[in-house]
């Protein structure tokens, strides 16, 4: 039996140690001349754009067109490589290279899962080294929620594949209940890994099927 293992990346591969906000926040004040502080407007879990659309609308006042969004998301990430390669506090979490080693070699397609552009989700990736273990991908873009991320990653993965492959052998793997709403909108299997910024009640109350406290623990296959 095929399965597919979907991970989210910020607090549940790793984290970047602010390096995202850094970039947006210079990202913010080239264009707007204001240096924005997006942990002030929005909460983890959320996608890109809504990220960069709802900090826009706190301190501009109105929401931005969408050339707008588009220019602040692109200039976002011509800064996160440096910001991410600068980050003191960038670190793969606990357990993961492991993981991902052992779950890929037993055969299992593991895939990404996040609010990230595609081009974030590399820059975060690389510098742990981590991007090896995907072969896969969906990531976010405008007008995207999460469970239309997951919905677009298993169509990638089972056309890897070939064949459809039952709902019972998807796997959502995040740290936050936006990760679990995710996986149940789609009729997966939710993982929660307290790893981020939701410690495992919270994310047992969300209602995720298995809790880890990180990914040292085994894997609930």
């Amino acid at each position: 039996m095929y399965r597919i293992l979907l991970f989210d990346i910020d607090g549940t591969l790793v984290t970047t140690g602010g390096a995202g906000a850094v970039a947006w926040r210079r990202a913010f004040e080239e264009l707007h001349g204001i240096p924005a502080d997006i942990g002030e407007f929005t909460d983890a879990g959320m996608t890109d754009p809504d990220v960069g659309a709802r900090t826009f609308e706190a301190v501009l006042g109105r929401p931005p067109s969408p050339h707008e969004l588009a220019l602040i998301v692109q200039r976002r990430l011509e800064h996160l490589p440096e910001a991410v390669a600068e980050s003191k506090g960038y670190r793969v979490l606990p357990g993961v290279s492991e993981c991902l080693r052992q779950l890929s070699r037993a055969g299992h397609l593991l895939g990404i899962i996040t609010g990230n552009g595609d081009g974030a989700a590399y820059i975060k990736l690389a510098r742990g080294d981590l991007m090896r273990w995907f072969t896969f991908g969906a990531y976010a873009s405008a007008g995207v929620d999460r469970p239309g991320i997951v919905r677009r990653a298993i169509e990638r993965g089972e056309a890897m594949l070939g064949q459809d492959v039952p709902n019972t052998e998807i796997f959502v793997i995040g740290d936050t209940p936006l990760d679990v709403q995710a996986a149940h909108a789609t009729d997966c299997t939710a993982i929660g890994v307290a790893t981020g910024h939701y410690d495992a009640d919270a994310l047992a109350k969300a209602g995720a099927d298995h809790v880890l406290h990180t990914l040292e623990e085994p894997f609930p296959l």
